[in-house]
């Protein structure tokens, strides 16, 4: 379930019905535990309040407080710290409800967004490279860089577009439990769209542990296509 807003979806995920000759190849969406740290570094914040804690508490007791007090100085912080670390699972898991990645024969089409939806169409010409990000478990991310002057606007992409990539932002499967199997049909349809267009294809490892598959790269391509 994803929410009464995407009830009025011709078909999910997707802004409109596929065109003849049109078909989804594979849809999924981010695991929130994953994004919840990787995106959202909840379990940053609560290491912060964790250690400010302690450090309130160990101030308290240097400055001679009562024990009431520096048990309340403690419990005080490490509430502040669970409703902060809560926030944030909780909007990583509503942002893991509301999002579709669907790949298609002809396109790749992202459409998330708690309070306001978005969704955004690029087709595999627009897309100049593309890499693959795996962690211990298998679950990774799969940026996406973009053609010539192709843009989309990094605060309409995130949280799925890679980290710090603010002057080209790069929309990115974030999270995906079967990263490495998505990968491969990324691979397979631009290698497809790289040879109707009759430009080099070429496969490159990107980071990621020994014996993972390889991350896929292609040059060449023509604007993204944008709808919110």
């Amino acid at each position: 379930m994803s929410g009464y807003e995407h009830d009025g979806e011709p078909v999910r995920g997707l802004p409109g019905h596929l065109p003849a000759g049109e078909q989804i190849l594979w849809q999924g969406a981010p695991d929130w535990r994953t994004l919840a740290r990787s995106a959202l570094h909840a379990h940053w914040v609560a290491v912060y309040f964790g250690g400010l804690s302690v450090w309130n508490i160990a101030t308290d007791v240097m400055a001679g407080q009562s024990v009431l007090h520096v048990l309340t100085t403690g419990v005080l912080t490490m509430l502040a710290g669970s409703v902060a670390v809560g926030l944030l699972v909780l909007y990583a898991w509503l942002s893991a409800r509301t999002t579709v990645y669907t790949l298609t024969n002809r396109r790749f089409v992202l459409r998330h967004g708690v309070a306001l939806s978005k969704c955004f169409n690029i087709p595999y010409s627009a897309v100049a490279s593309a890499g693959l990000k795996l962690d211990s478990k298998g679950v990774g991310d799969i940026p996406m860089g973009l053609a010539g002057d192709a843009r989309i606007a990094y605060p309409h992409l995130w949280p799925h577009v890679r980290p710090w990539s603010f002057v080209n932002p790069q929309p990115m499967m974030r999270a995906l439990p079967d990263a490495a199997a998505v990968a491969e049909r990324l691979s397979l349809q631009l290698q497809q769209a790289s040879s109707a267009a009759d430009r080099p294809f070429v496969a490159k490892p990107v980071r990621q542990p020994a014996a993972r598959p390889t991350a896929v790269q292609a040059s060449g391509g023509q604007p993204a296509a944008a709808q919110a």
